[in-house]
């Protein structure tokens, strides 16, 4: 028989975060609050006009020029802001697929088969993750203009179709949650290595691939400065046309913030869509750990 007290104690996490002490409470309730108003601000401005923002004490409810600001950020013929966010809609769903597939391929190549150089090519890809992006900009740029791809949207795309982090986040994760007796049974049952990892490790994958995919569209989405070093004002992304609505003289506020608004709402469906995977992911990570 189970004690009265112990079936009260239970619940799940909803029951543990109730029984939590008032302190705990309160700065959950900050953390939430500091974490949403940015988002809610940026609301208020989109759905006002430019010299409302500035005024004193700012407006703290949203308003009525969400429609209008609107009208004006897609009607705008410096920022292209419509072709942006197609360009970069395509970038980072191409870049998001491209990274799971090559990633997961290279990081069970490196986990579970042996070949000759392989700690030699781990190496070289860890020493990829050694040197930040900054330093790779001017050689890089060098080699999309001898290409001719200045200005073309495959510039932002081809450099950054796997990463050195993708792959040595997919290599950790198979070696800790495939076990080789699993891919000796395939082997046994006559699969071929194709076989194997289409049917045994991707499964297995499922989890921190949801986390590699999330993080990667999410920075893809929000590059910039590589975008805005060999792109130009008429093919720009979101990020750049977001900066092309910056005048030199005058700043916008509210065709700008209407604009972040735009290019901040598909992360957050994502966001909604992949949360569940995304958290899963990382206690699964981690409970392995």
């Amino acid at each position: 028989m189970i004690p009265i007290g112990s079936r009260r104690r239970g619940g799940g996490p909803l029951a543990t975060l109730w029984g939590a002490g008032p302190l705990t409470r309160i700065m959950l309730a900050a953390t939430i609050v500091l974490s949403v108003f940015p988002l809610y601000w940026m609301l208020v401005v989109a759905t006002r006009t430019n010299d409302v923002v500035g005024s004193v004490p700012p407006p703290v409810v949203p308003g009525g020029e969400l429609g209008r600001n609107l009208a004006r950020l897609f009607g705008n013929e410096q920022a292209h802001f419509g072709l942006g966010l197609i360009n970069s809609a395509i970038a980072a769903s191409t870049v998001t697929v491209s990274t799971l597939l090559f990633a997961s391929l290279a990081g069970f190549a490196f986990a579970k088969l042996r070949f000759r150089g392989r700690n030699a090519l781990l190496l070289v890809m860890l020493a990829t993750m050694m040197v930040p992006v900054q330093m790779g900009i001017i050689p890089l740029y060098m080699l999309m203009a001898e290409i001719g791809w200045t200005g073309r949207l495959q510039a932002v795309i081809v450099p950054f179709l796997v990463t050195g982090f993708g792959v040595f986040m997919m290599r950790q994760y198979t070696l800790q949650a495939l076990p080789d007796e699993l891919i000796e049974a395939a082997r046994i049952d006559g699969c071929s290595t194709w076989r194997i990892y289409w049917s045994v490790v991707l499964p297995v994958l499922r989890p921190a691939m949801a986390v590699l995919g999330l993080f990667t569209f999410m920075q893809t989405w929000n590059e910039f400065l590589w975008p805005l070093a060999v792109l130009d004002p008429d093919n720009p992304t979101v990020q750049y046309s977001l900066n092309l609505l910056n005048g030199a003289y005058y700043t916008d506020y509210s065709l700008m913030f209407t604009g972040t608004a735009v290019a901040t709402l598909p992360l957050l469906v994502i966001f909604l869509l992949c949360g569940r995977q995304l958290i899963s992911g990382i206690m699964d990570g981690a409970l392995k750990a």
